[in-house]
């Protein structure tokens, strides 16, 4: 019934995650470092969902979709990061006037 392996999703789950690994290293840029982290997150979100298409478990009420809780969860963590970090680069260029990342180490003064 499986018409796609799981291993086609966890091929597609890691090029996501080293797209924003490389992304969230390289590059300078706020809102790219915060795109890079929402794309980690997804490709984890995409891996706890392929796992559990392999490891469906049958509870007593019907099909126990733990994969699918887990990733509810973390794209409403994700969505939580989103919004403080969008207010805090925003709070840094309204000071600064630039959102590159090196710049941040000057708040203190």
């Amino acid at each position: 019934m499986n018409a796609i392996p799981v291993e086609y999703f966890l091929i597609v789950a890691s090029v996501l995650f080293a797209v924003g690994a490389i992304g969230f290293l390289l590059r300078r840029n706020l809102l790219v470092l915060l795109m890079s982290i929402e794309v980690m997150l997804n490709a984890v979100n995409l891996t706890l969902v392929a796992f559990n298409r392999l490891h469906a478990q049958q509870g007593a009420q019907g099909p126990v979709h733990g994969g699918q809780i887990f990733a509810f969860f973390i794209i409403v963590v994700a969505a939580a990061e989103a919004a403080v970090g969008l207010a805090i680069v925003l709070a840094f260029f309204r000071v600064r006037k630039t959102v590159r990342s090196d710049d941040a180490d000057l708040l203190r003064n």
